[in-house]
């Protein structure tokens, strides 16, 4: 009975082993032409320009692939732009966001280097869509509606901050005690409502923005009234006012530099300027800002004639200076060979140089010390020309 059973048993086992071979044989020859068609489908130039040319069929699976992330971009980007160009809500700007990143990770599954070598090929029942042109161009709009979503996104931004910026000039207006607190907090309020103008207008919260700002600003007007018209005019007059003091404290104790007197002019002109801030509307201040124009355009005229005078006057005494060094190069140290006609020709010309250097300047001096010496030698000479 063992030795049936035994020869039973081999019997039986053969057919097993024969079956686990094939199997073996069968994943071989199958995996084979697999792996081919696996290597010559990656996204490597070297192995897809040559296969293209000889087999273009084996490309088909890549191909197939390339293609269906193509449409797919092209649909989820299309939803994106409709989202994100003409949103209604902050939703809609998410949701485009979304989709945006959607079609951009198809797209990324585009290898680069795919080229346009396959574009418009037809296997019969296949149409290949897929363009390097219209890839391109996809990525030219990602780029774009990306940007997009930033500016969207920094807008809101803005619009949130300044909203949360008015609210908190609005809550220390009504807090306010003193006046110096009312002013900081009505300063703060304005600010914010320039902060919202500024907001582009082409942007989902840029548009919010101005319908706020319509609202904000009749708000402002009936809170804060003629105060905030007041401490505008306080403000620009006690700026104005900061300037001529600064002026008239440069310009003590002259003489001074032409730099220096055109300095000081400029903090005049400061002072006119900060001036011109006050409408015409407001009487008081209006007045108010005439009387200070006039008395400090009074004062930049004295100040540029003093300028033109330390200019006129450096420029003398520089030519006088010249002319001394002309005439003392020229001079021969024997004085028998002196041409004293043509020496008291020119020392009259150097003082008449040093006479024009007006008192009050900074070449004031230096022109009297040399016009002392030109007019000792001129004497000189003459008495000696008498003789």
């Amino acid at each position: 009975m063992s030795q049936i059973q035994k020869s039973e048993t081999n019997t039986l086992s053969k057919p097993k082993g024969n079956f686990g071979k094939k199997l073996i044989w069968t994943t071989i020859l199958l995996g084979i032409p697999v792996g081919i068609l696996y290597g010559v489908n990656l996204p490597y130039p070297a192995i897809r320009r040559p296969v293209a040319k000889v087999a273009p069929f084996l490309l088909i699976p890549s191909q197939i692939s390339i293609d269906n992330n193509f449409k797919q971009s092209i649909t989820l980007i299309t939803q994106a732009e409709q989202l994100i160009d003409r949103p209604t809500s902050m939703a809609d700007l998410d949701l485009g966001q979304e989709k945006l990143k959607e079609g951009k990770e198809k797209l990324n599954a585009i290898p680069l280097n795919s080229g346009d070598e396959w574009s418009g090929s037809n296997y019969g029942w296949y149409y290949w869509s897929f363009s390097w042109h219209g890839f391109q161009q996809l990525r030219g709009r990602v780029g774009q509606l990306e940007a997009k979503v930033f500016q969207e996104k920094n807008a809101q931004t803005l619009l949130v901050d300044g909203d949360l910026a008015l609210n908190t000039a609005k809550t220390q207006y009504q807090q306010a005690v003193t006046p110096a607190d009312k002013r900081v907090a009505i300063a703060s309020w304005q600010e914010a409502i320039n902060q919202l103008q500024q907001i582009p207008s082409v942007t989902l919260a840029g548009k919010t923005a101005q319908q706020k700002v319509t609202v904000y600003q009749q708000q402002f007007k009936e809170v804060v009234g003629l105060a905030a018209g007041n401490d505008k005019v306080n403000t620009l007059i006690s700026a104005s006012q900061q300037f001529s003091r600064r002026a008239a404290e440069a310009g003590r104790n002259p003489p001074h530099t032409v730099q220096e007197w055109q300095e000081i002019e400029k903090l005049w002109q400061s002072a006119i300027d900060e001036l011109k801030g006050i409408s015409s509307e407001d009487l008081e201040g209006y007045a108010k800002a005439r009387e200070l124009t006039a008395e400090y355009s009074t004062n930049i005229g004295q100040i540029r004639i003093r300028r033109q005078a330390e200019e006129d006057s450096v420029k003398s005494l520089d030519l006088a200076q010249s002319l001394i060094e002309i005439l003392l190069k020229n001079t021969p140290t024997d004085g028998k060979y002196l041409d004293i006609n043509g020496t008291i020709a020119q020392l009259q010309k150097i003082i008449n140089e040093l006479d024009k250097v007006q008192n009050g300047t900074t070449s004031y001096l230096k022109a009297q010390e040399l016009k002392i010496f030109a007019t000792n030698k001129l004497k000189e000479l003459q008495t000696t020309q008498q003789k």
